[in-house]
């Protein structure tokens, strides 16, 4: 073993510049991997929590409501009747929670949800006194809201004990906010179905999402029943769980018990987590080819010491070495490559991924982040590894195979090419 070691060695350090070129582009290749990974799933997981944080693990929703018509006829391919079956038909819903509190009562039941809060929504005018403008109230009970969100961190001006002593305090979102040129304290004016009422702004918050930062205005539940004028009912349940990645399987039984469209986080954002999914693989394949263009340099490189060590190679054959000790020289000499190429690669991935979440950039597009936001993963480590591995094996294999079938006599003959 250690003398297959030194032989590698020596034969690796007769290419000195080709495989140094090699061990740069794996490096290289491997860093980039880790980064872009650590990047793309990075956004994803601050897009999941904040998500999560905003508009909870699980909604509750739409009662549903089955037909079944038992009467209907079978018949076998002559028209003869055979017998009749049940048949479920076009399923119906009506909208919104009609007993909000007794299907929380029972949803409670299950020992993973955490929480749950019912929301009353309605589209509503706000009025400042400089600009008018469109939004959406959420009607809430704040503790229980509190329970299933991020609303009380989410606050970036004033504060959630003001807005909980004030039955006419709102919250409105930071870029509603600004485009009314509003402040804790101000009065705004809502108007719905052509009844305007006046509120206080108690808070200013921020989830970071844009679309929702510039809608949402949340008041109490009771003051948003006499807005809307619905004295029961809500329009969904937003439920906190304690595992969040059970929530696919929790909106299947909480459906069936409830008798209620039930939506899990995972469904509800389906659209945006393929698209993040679709940005990681892309950046994987792309980054991927500079990794593959220096197994191709490797095989050439390896290539070429075969044929300038044919002599080489047949006086070890004829001092015993067997065609797998040959071969093992140069996988070997591909091992090492590797192995250095993917220490400083990691070593790069993870002082570039350092560098780039210290780098201040801020963020107002999709969602608000003030800086490049990353996912320290070891599976972005192992997968590098593992993507280059498989290119320095096929590109070791070859030569090797190749270096394996000379014969010594041939070679020593001079027959050998």
């Amino acid at each position: 073993m250690y003398t297959n070691l030194k032989i590698a060695l020596r034969f690796l350090l007769a290419k000195k510049r080709s495989m140094l070129m090699s061990l740069v582009g794996i490096a290289m290749g491997v860093g980039f991997i880790i980064l872009t990974q650590a990047i793309t799933s990075g956004f994803q997981d601050f897009f999941v929590r904040t998500i999560i944080g905003t508009d909870g693990a699980m909604r509750v929703e739409d009662k549903m409501f089955q037909d079944m018509t038992p009467s209907v006829g079978v018949v076998d391919d002559k028209g003869r009747s055979i017998g009749s079956m049940t048949v479920e038909s076009n399923r119906k819903y009506q909208e919104g929670v009609a007993e909000p509190r007794l299907v929380s009562e029972a949803i409670r039941r299950f020992p993973d949800v955490a929480n749950v809060s019912a929301v009353l929504r309605g589209n509503i005018g706000i009025q400042s006194a400089t600009r008018e403008d469109a939004g959406q109230v959420f009607g809430v009970e704040l503790e229980d809201h509190l329970a299933v969100s991020d609303l009380g961190r989410q606050i970036i001006m004033g504060g959630i004990d003001d807005f909980g002593k004030s039955p006419s305090g709102v919250l409105v979102g930071s870029v509603l906010a600004m485009r009314l040129g509003l402040k804790p304290g101000d009065s705004v004016l809502i108007s719905y179905a052509g009844q305007s009422t006046r509120y206080r702004v108690s808070a200013i918050y921020e989830t970071g999402i844009r679309d929702i930062d510039k809608v949402r205005v949340f008041m109490h539940m009771q003051e948003a029943r006499i807005l809307l004028n619905r004295p029961y009912g809500a329009t969904y349940l937003q439920i906190g769980l304690r595992d969040i990645n059970k929530a696919p399987e929790m909106a299947g039984q909480i459906s069936a018990l409830t008798s209620h469209v039930a939506k899990s986080w995972q469904e509800r954002e389906q659209v945006w987590l393929a698209v993040f999914q679709f940005f990681r693989v892309m950046a994987a394949i792309i980054v991927f080819t500079i990794i593959v263009v220096s197994g191709l340099g490797m095989f050439n490189t390896l290539f070429m010491i075969v044929m300038e060590k044919t002599k080489e190679i047949a006086i070890l054959r004829s001092m015993g070495f067997t065609r797998g000790d040959i071969a093992f020289v140069f996988i070997m000499q591909g091992a090492l490559v590797l192995v250095a190429g993917v220490l400083a690669g990691c070593g790069i991935g993870a002082l570039a991924t350092w560098a780039v979440s210290s780098m201040p950039m801020p963020n107002t597009g999709l969602f608000a982040a003030d800086h490049i936001v990353v996912a320290w993963r070891a599976m972005h480590y192992m997968g590098a590894t593992a993507a280059s591995a498989v290119v320095v094996l096929i590109a070791s294999l070859l030569p090797a195979r190749r270096a394996a079938q000379l014969e010594p006599a041939a070679i020593i003959r001079g027959a050998s090419q």
